[in-house]
């Protein structure tokens, strides 16, 4: 029989339909904030993209999109190290961005992004994030706009993976300690 991950799941945090009406309140919410500005939305790939996928659909206003690739994550745990993999395709001097996480766990990619952006003079600089997870803060970072905050679990589901598995999973969940830590 074929592996089924959902059997590797602890429990479910958040249900699909659960996350589809938070990330409508945001959308919303940012578009009677950013009151016609035209955001340019800026993601972190890989685990942001159904979050920026459905964030998009959920904002009934003009905007752009660029795609910012940085790597930290080996395993479960932080590298300690942030590396740029793929910048931004346009300038975003003047722009009114707006960041868009799957994520703030450590805040070490966050900064790391904050830093670099503002170097490049946009208008504003905000950040919205689908999870935050302020007990495995190391360094101080905080979003502008919160999905959820999220308990000091390894979650994956939604954009989030270990070891690039489990994005796919439409909920986010807890995964079992046993397989990422394995036996003990």
């Amino acid at each position: 029989m074929p592996h089924v991950m959902h059997d590797d799941v602890d429990r479910i945090l958040f249900s699909e339909e659960q996350i589809q009406q938070r990330v409508g309140e945001l959308g919303a919410q940012i578009v009677e904030e950013y009151g016609g500005r035209d955001p340019h939305l800026i993601t972190i790939v890989k685990g942001s993209i159904p979050f920026i996928s459905d964030l998009m659909r959920a904002m009934d206003t003009p905007l752009s999109l660029d795609l910012l690739g940085v790597s930290s994550y080996a395993g479960t745990s932080s590298s300690g190290e942030v590396r740029l993999t793929k910048d931004l395709d346009s300038s975003i001097e003047g722009r009114h961005v707006l960041v868009v996480e799957d994520i703030i766990d450590t805040g070490l990619t966050l900064s790391y992004v904050l830093r670099n952006l503002r170097q490049r003079a946009p208008a504003s600089l905000k950040v919205v994030t689908f999870l935050d997870k302020p007990a495995g803060r190391g360094t101080p970072v905080e979003a502008d706009y919160v999905g959820f905050t999220i308990p000091d679990e390894f979650v994956i589901g939604y954009g989030l993976d270990w070891n690039q598995r489990y994005r796919n999973l439409p909920y986010v969940g807890i995964l079992k300690r046993d397989v990422y830590a394995g036996p003990l």
